[in-house]
């Protein structure tokens, strides 16, 4: 932290112009009276989401009484200068290179539902943004080097990897809110108070699992194995199948947790049984561009906006950072021995301890053998995507796709190197050159 305004950070957001996030973030950290006057400074390169970006924060600002110094800039450098605080939150190609990611796979039958954190959707996501990651962390380390690095952009445990090793900064967290939501939905659905339970969970992005939920001492699991068995429509959830089957409830969504298996996608009864939405994230990137859309028109003609808190993870850890304030939340960081039955090299979604001195994870140790089985296979394809940018080597892409689970449950190893020769075309000018070579099947 920077001793000169040890309560007034200034906290940069690499991505600004992803609006909605954006708005929901800083209303969180305006919601804390010690981050009221904090430098926001905003950094994005399309010069239209900037600018309403800015407008955005400006009026969140007043609307919370909060009154932070504000400043917008096209140069990523400058807006990362002296920053205490780095929040990434960038999507390279935005929903033209997310569209590819579903066109190009779908053509060869490989059916995806979000795309963004393992299979080839999520291999190529991490690949065009791997170039980004490491001109952010050389930045970082010149202009700002005790800054931490709060990493919002999937895929999450590849780009937590890569940064490790490509970038060689340290302050770098990962944050995802699945696991808050999942234990929200649990206590939702056994009608618990959320604030009296404890839990904990741990694994990976996306495919953490909840290892403990307690109410008041007594393990919650057998009250919902007696939920689920007189409810057929909770049976007809993908993780609650899995759940069923593995003995620790997943901590991401039916739609995500199924791209990450080899059970359900390649299976159109299991598609319909489970109720899987294919392409349900083209969906959703239409949904975040009429949101951008409207919030820059209500902006611009003076309307109100309705903005609320997200909960998430950020300011937190923030707040606690500059006041002390001890907090536990949930974490991607390299597993460097926190989980012993995983790759020591491999990002690792854990709770984290935060107060004034950092992030501080905690050891888990060993997981349930079936759960980090289905976690090591994870690990494996995201290490091969990130070898073949550190190592330039675009066979390792091929590798990562062969070793992806829905991938290769689905498609001869032919055609997934064909698919993957289609997918370097698509997307070869967000590629490091080496890694642009179309190799044949």
């Amino acid at each position: 932290m920077s001793t000169a305004h040890p309560t007034a950070p200034k906290i940069t957001f690499i991505g600004a112009g992803s609006v909605v996030f954006t708005q929901g973030l800083l209303a969180d950290l305006f919601a804390f009276d010690e981050l009221k006057s904090a430098h926001i400074s905003l950094h994005d390169i399309d010069a239209e989401r900037l600018a309403t970006a800015e407008a955005a924060a400006r009026y969140i600002a007043d609307e919370r009484g909060a009154t932070p110094t504000i400043t917008a800039h096209a140069d990523r450098r400058a807006s990362l200068v002296d920053a205490d605080f780095v929040i990434n939150i960038v999507q390279v190609g935005m929903g033209e290179a997310t569209r590819t990611d579903f066109e190009v796979p779908a053509r060869y039958g490989l059916r995806q539902t979000i795309g963004d954190t393992l299979g080839v959707g999520g291999i190529f996501r991490a690949l065009r943004t791997f170039p980004l990651l490491k001109a952010l962390g050389e930045d970082i380390a010149e202009v700002c080097p005790e800054a931490w690095l709060l990493n919002y952009t999937n895929p999450m445990a590849m780009n937590v990897q890569y940064l490790a090793e490509a970038t060689g900064l340290t302050r770098v967290v990962g944050l995802c809110h699945s696991v808050y939501w999942t234990m929200q939905g649990l206590c939702e659905l056994l009608k618990v108070p959320y604030d009296e339970v404890t839990y904990q969970a741990a694994g990976v992005n996306h495919q953490a699992w909840v290892l403990r939920w307690e109410h008041e001492g007594r393990d919650l699991y057998p009250r919902l194995d007696e939920l689920i068995a007189g409810d057929e429509q909770l049976r007809r959830r993908v993780r609650v199948d899995m759940y069923r089957r593995l003995g620790h409830y997943p901590t991401e969504t039916s739609e995500h947790s199924s791209e990450y298996v080899p059970w359900f996608l390649h299976h159109p009864g299991e598609i319909e049984r489970l109720r899987l939405p294919i392409g349900a994230y083209l969906g959703i990137v239409d949904e975040n561009v009429a949101e951008y859309e409207r919030t820059r028109d209500a902006l611009a003609c003076g309307a109100p906006l309705t903005v609320e808190g997200t909960m998430e993870y950020a300011p937190q850890i923030i707040h606690s950072m500059v006041t002390g304030t001890p907090r536990t939340v949930y974490g991607n960081v390299p597993n460097r021995g926190l989980i012993d039955n995983l790759p020591a090299h491999g990002a690792v979604e854990v709770p984290c301890l935060v107060d004034a001195a950092g992030v501080q994870p905690t050891r888990i140790g060993a997981l349930p053998p079936q759960l980090a089985a289905l976690n090591r296979t994870y690990l494996s394809t995201t290490d091969l995507v990130v070898r073949a940018a550190t190592e330039d080597d675009p066979k390792h892409i091929r590798h990562a796709a062969m070793a992806d689970a829905a991938t290769a449950a689905t498609l001869t190893v032919e055609d997934i190197w064909r698919l993957c020769d289609d997918m370097v075309r698509a997307h070869a000018d967000r590629l490091q050159p080496s890694l642009r070579a179309v190799l044949g099947s």
